[in-house]
């Protein structure tokens, strides 16, 4: 005798209007005319059942295979509404109650759609089997304006609503610590803040850095990498009390918002966590490691009342914790310098936005001169800010903030918009620019470029890309890839600040340069400086042996044009061979170099 159990298949109830599934009579073919079109296979398929309901008699009639697709064992438990309400869980029951029967219409046979998700429990209340559901459907209002007939379909959702709650859990938590993202802390920051300046309450802000972690990277590979900041963001959520929060607010950083903690209780809790971290190895697939961390501590409200402020002065704290050698936890203490400092800051950062919207940004040209005849071959375009008030500001007093802010690279794609519009109105004009380092790994830029230029060499082929040395071997393969790139469009690339950045000319012999831009601090004290007389002949005889072409920059007077003239070197620049000049684009005149 076999032990193979045979399942009885769920009975199954016609709708009306709806024939039964398997019923006798024409073939349930919509492809041939007269036939009987059978849905119960396209609601098998979906996942779906659907359902009658009058609410007079309370009686439910569903189709055929509602007990298969809800999972009900008693398939009484759907003859009536009252009984179907049983098998929604608790939470949901009202929910589901109004979405349905309690939506008022306001005319006899209004038609009232409603569509609800709600836990399913097909075997009761007490039985932990549940299904996620969703119900659409439409009610018809009776002669008072109250529904009196419902009719819908339920789907059950499981996988989706599992990918809804996933999401929706990502949406808010980091995926490697399952702590707050850094979304969720802002959030959780701003909702503390308002609590404490209404509670008249005590708080407190650390900004955690986890240490050697970039040496743990390069040695062991990120994934132990990654167990580190799990195992250390573990302990450091040992330490919270109820109340407190964290959150992991970069790649190597952690937020702890501290709830009730005073000076007193901060330095308590902050030893607490450096002694969790530092006092015992860490267990990772790689073996026993160790490492440990530095904190930047804020008193809420009393040094900040903002997420912004309360962000920036637990990262300049925390930069005083890396910086010190014996002390790694470290109180924000304020500072009548910095803050200044970071207002005018602020100040400079609205005027650079402002300028970038208004247009405002433009260009100032200085000469690049041939060794020998001292004639233009190109010009360097050089960014300025015009102020409202017509004051030209230099670049030197903005691009370091805009560094520093991130704004740089709006100003590249302004100055390349400028140059390309340039280059068009002079077609005899050579022109070169300069890029920052987040420019020289951003391919909105190049793809800007494209677009600008739209495949016209005759501009391209007149461009001059400058890179700082600095910004180059930064990532050396981001830089390969640029200058590539950039000599496929036809650009010409040179190297600026030559000489500054103490780099490997073997590294900088990759990029396939055209020119070297030799720093200007190697030029200026010529005439009274033998050693800065070698270096410049020995940067030029590098270069001549690469078959590049050099420029001696800041070139003041005439004996330091003399002596980089002697020395070999291809092109000059420097106020005294010629000083920027404003473009006016209105006059449509801008200097014409010669043809190089």
């Amino acid at each position: 005798m076999s032990n193979a159990q045979t399942t009885k298949p769920a009975e199954r109830r016609s709708v009306p209007g709806l024939p039964e599934s398997g019923a006798k009579g024409e073939a349930a073919n919509p492809g041939v005319p007269g036939s009987v079109f059978d849905p119960l296979p396209a609601l098998d398929a979906a996942s779906e059942t659907a359902y009658q309901w009058d609410f007079a008699s309370d009686k439910m009639v569903w189709a055929g295979n509602a007990a298969l697709q809800l999972k009900v064992d008693d398939p009484n438990t759907l003859k009536t509404g009252a009984a179907f309400h049983q098998l929604i869980d608790a939470e949901f029951a009202s929910q589901h109650y109004d979405a349905i029967r309690s939506v008022p219409g306001t005319k006899d046979g209004d038609e009232l759609r409603y569509s609800i998700q709600y836990k399913f429990r097909p075997n009761g209340r007490r039985n932990s089997a549940v299904l996620w559901v969703e119900n659409h459907g439409q009610c018809i209002a009776g002669p008072l304006g109250k529904p009196v007939f419902a009719r819908g379909i339920i789907r059950v959702i499981n996988s989706r609503y599992q990918e809804e709650q996933r999401l929706l859990y990502l949406s808010r938590h980091d995926e490697l610590t399952g702590h707050l993202n850094r979304i969720a802390l802002n959030e959780a920051l701003e909702e503390a803040l308002v609590e404490l300046k209404r509670e008249n309450g005590t708080g407190a802000f650390i900004m955690v850095a986890v240490k050697n972690l970039s040496h743990i990277n390069e040695v062991y590979g990120f994934d132990i990498g990654d167990e580190m900041i799990q195992i250390v963001g573990m302990r450091l959520r040992a330490g919270l009390r109820d109340g407190d929060a964290i959150g992991r607010y970069s790649s190597n950083k952690f937020g702890l918002l501290l709830r009730h903690s005073g000076p007193d209780e901060l330095k308590i809790i902050a030893q607490r966590f450096h002694d969790s971290i530092r006092d015992s190895v860490i267990e990772s697939s790689a073996g026993a490691l160790s490492t440990g961390i530095c904190q930047g501590c804020v008193l809420l409200l009393q040094q900040a009342d903002t997420v912004p402020l309360l962000l920036s002065r637990s990262l300049e704290a925390l930069e005083r914790a890396k910086a010190s050698p014996s002390h790694s936890i470290s109180l924000y203490e304020p500072c009548e310098q910095r803050e200044s400092q970071r207002r005018k800051n602020i100040a400079m950062a609205d005027r650079i936005i402002r300028a970038l919207n208004e247009r405002r940004m433009i260009l100032a040209l200085q000469p690049i001169v041939s060794a020998g005849d001292r004639k233009p071959v190109y010009y360097e375009a050089l960014v300025r800010l015009r102020e409202p008030n017509g004051h030209v500001v230099a670049a030197g007093e903005f691009i370091p903030i805009a560094e520093r802010l991130g704004l740089v690279r709006l100003i590249d794609h302004r100055v390349l918009e400028l140059c390309i519009k340039l280059l068009k109105a002079a077609p005899n004009l050579n022109l070169s620019l300069n890029v920052s380092g987040e420019t020289a790994s951003d391919s909105a830029w190049l793809n800007a470029l494209r677009g600008l230029a739209k495949g016209d060499r005759s501009l391209t082929r007149r461009m001059m890309v400058e890179i700082t040395e600095t910004a180059a071997i930064t990532d050396i393969e981001e830089s390969v890839n640029f200058v590539k790139s950039l000599k496929q469009l036809g650009c010409r690339v040179a190297i600026d600040d030559f000489g500054a950045g103490y780099s490997s000319f073997q590294k900088l012999r990759l990029l396939d340069f055209d020119l070297i831009k030799i720093d200007g601090s190697f030029v200026r004290d010529l005439p009274n400086s033998r050693e800065d007389r070698i270096l410049v002949r020995a940067f030029v005889e590098l270069a001549q042996n690469f078959s590049m072409d050099t420029v001696a920059e800041w070139v003041t007077d005439e004996a330091s044009a003399k002596l980089v003239e002697e020395a070999g070197v291809s092109y000059m620049q420097g106020f005294y061979l010629g000083e920027p000049k404003l473009v006016d684009f209105e006059q449509n005149a801008p200097p014409q170099s010669q043809t190089s």
